[in-house]
């Protein structure tokens, strides 16, 4: 029977959620994130064609819309984190973005069949007409819903699917650096799939049913999803965490005159027991600024009120939460070149593409957009290998259970990412070679008589930096976020590749601008290997500042509330902190 403060409801539903979870639900979670990822990047990959050949936009126009599209559907998923952990949860939010994103790619799908909503085709040799005004806003608006919807699925599915597998019982311990590998293996399934079968299907049956088959996927997805319910383990939210974060640093504001010691900082892990239900935070000595929100002065009358005014007093576990999310921003940041670079095989990778020798026989040729597919492989194969071959090798000399930390591992795929992008420029060096012995650097429609295999290299070695750096930097995240932060901190990963294809966008345009490298309607007149080296030498600088990042980095301390288990439910770079708490 539940006291007057219902904690017998909330233990029996806890001992009921305890029950649920695990594997069972992965292929219901899993799904729905295949199919979103299946329809969102079987467009994305060859939506450059699209914009180009259906909708006759510029190259960079095309190549900026690319990147601005792939931005703006990862910046969403700050909304949808902040949804999911203030006022809905994890399923709710990713139910309902799942039905946005599937209006989408239905208002996508009619964009693409109805004549009226696109121009009319190029006949010849003529000019072709661009869209128009009311086209293009049709278009925007499909591409919109899509960026909303994946905004609520992409931080949430990481993060809802990670919580099936947090026990508390010690014979179950948690394996999420196992689960982040096969989650990410599985999305590369979804694009492998979208890489190949529907490409083909875009460029030689058309774009109705290119976008129709995605979205029926999506519909199906959902359903799926919604059969799952009662296995899953559901987290209840617990308040807005934006607010916190504010709490806190209005509240050291107001305190600032005030000095601290460990003496006088307040701690009530009653209080934080809806944020904090593993664990509680312990204080540091890092941003010892924000302490001043935790200071207990004569002030703050705790008597007279059964809980603090938070815009006063925090607890040292909230003030903790405050900077594991600031400790979290420098490493964050580190992803932003990798995913500029990674914007490139999207986009002008696939323009190359477009003017090279695609035969595979004389009757079959590959379609540009499907080279992805390099890229794509050479993941899946790395993180099987890493997950079966390096790990358990790795853990005989770190003794760590994951093998190497998620830092070095994000460390290997940042330095694989440079190679990547010097190979690229040698390679369009080696292309327009090429068509200048043949004298086809004025012919921007004709076939230069250079295989398209020779852009294997470029895609592979990003695939396998993306093994590591990628999973690495999800991982990381919501490890070393605050408990009630997760899809928050999830966003963070996909922020930072938003901010990759803004800056690429916005890199783009200035070469455009003021340089001849990216000429609008011909590579082969441009100087497409300065920009990729340009890249390169951004990396470079990126690389060296996240390896001081990595090494000031301190990981979050946690106490744990049963203490016998913490051999259990660290993960390894957090045993040694442990035993010293």
């Amino acid at each position: 029977m539940a006291d007057e403060n219902g904690h017998g409801k909330s233990s029996d539903k806890a001992a009921l959620n305890d029950k649920k979870g695990g594997i069972k639900t992965m292929p219901f979670i899993l799904g729905n994130d295949m199919c979103e990822r299946f329809a969102m990047l079987g467009f994305a990959k060859n939506m450059v064609n699209y914009l180009g050949n259906e909708m006759h936009m510029p190259l960079t126009q095309a190549a900026n819309t690319v990147t601005n599209f792939n931005g703006t559907s990862c910046l969403t998923p700050l909304l949808g984190a902040f949804i999911s952990d203030a006022y809905a949860g994890r399923f709710w939010t990713i139910t309902v973005a799942s039905v946005i994103y599937l209006l989408g790619m239905i208002s996508l799908t009619l964009s693409a069949t109805l004549p009226h909503l696109r121009p009319p085709k190029c006949v010849g040799d003529e000019v072709c007409v661009e869209a128009n005004g009311k086209q293009y806003a049709v278009l925007y608006i499909s591409l919109l819903l899509a960026a909303l919807g994946s905004g609520g699925i992409r931080p949430c599915v990481a993060a809802f699917g990670a919580d099936q597998f947090i026990e508390d019982d010690p014979s179950k311990p948690k394996k999420t650096w196992v689960y982040f590998n096969w989650y990410y293996f599985s999305l590369g399934v979804a694009i492998l799939t979208a890489s190949t079968v529907l490409v083909y299907i875009q460029d030689n049956v058309g774009w109705g049913w290119g976008l129709g088959i995605p979205a029926i996927s999506m519909a199906v997805s959902i359903i799926l999803f919604l059969i799952g319910y009662c296995l899953y383990r559901h987290l209840d939210p617990v308040g807005s965490p934006y607010t916190r974060l504010v709490q806190v640093c209005v509240a050291a504001f107001r305190k600032r005159k005030v000095s601290v010691s460990d003496s006088n900082l307040y701690s009530n892990e009653e209080l934080d027991a809806s944020i904090s239900k593993h664990g509680v935070l312990q204080h540091t000595q890092q941003l010892k600024f924000l302490d001043k929100a935790a200071v207990l002065t004569d002030e703050d009358n705790l008597e007279s009120s059964a809980k603090p005014n938070f815009w006063r007093l925090n607890t040292v576990h909230r003030v903790e939460e405050v900077k594991s999310v600031i400790r979290l921003l420098p490493i964050a940041t580190a992803g932003i070149v990798f995913s500029l670079a990674d914007a490139q095989h999207y986009t002008f990778s696939i323009q190359q593409a477009n003017t090279m020798d695609k035969h595979l026989s004389n009757t079959f040729q590959i379609p540009s957009a499907t080279m992805t597919i390099f890229g794509t492989s050479s993941l899946l194969i790395t993180i099987a290998i890493y997950d079966r071959l390096l790990v358990p090798l790795a853990r005989k000399y770190t003794g760590l259970d994951r093998g190497i930390s998620y830092l070095h591992r994000m460390g290997i795929g940042l330095l694989i990412s440079v190679i990547s992008n010097l190979v690229a420029g040698f390679v369009e060096v080696k292309r327009k070679d090429v068509a200048s012995v043949h004298g086809l650097i004025n012919s921007p429609k004709a076939m230069i008589p250079i295989s398209v295999f020779w852009l294997v290299p470029q895609y592979s070695l990003h695939g396998i930096a993306e093994a590591f750096k990628s999973i690495g930097h999800l991982e990381f995240f919501y490890d070393q976020a605050p408990e009630s932060m997760r899809s928050t901190a999830t966003a963070l990963f996909w922020l930072a590749i938003a901010l990759g294809n803004y800056s690429s966008t916005l890199l783009v345009t200035i070469a455009h601008k003021y340089t001849n490298w990216l000429p609008n309607k011909s590579l082969n007149t441009g100087k497409l290997e300065n920009f990729y080296w340009l890249i390169a030498i951004l990396q470079v600088i990126n690389f060296v500042y996240y390896l001081l990042c990595a090494k000031y980095y301190t990981y979050k301390p946690i106490h744990f509330k049963k203490r016998e288990e913490i051999g259990d439910e660290l993960n390894g770079e957090e045993v040694e902190l442990a035993k010293t708490v």
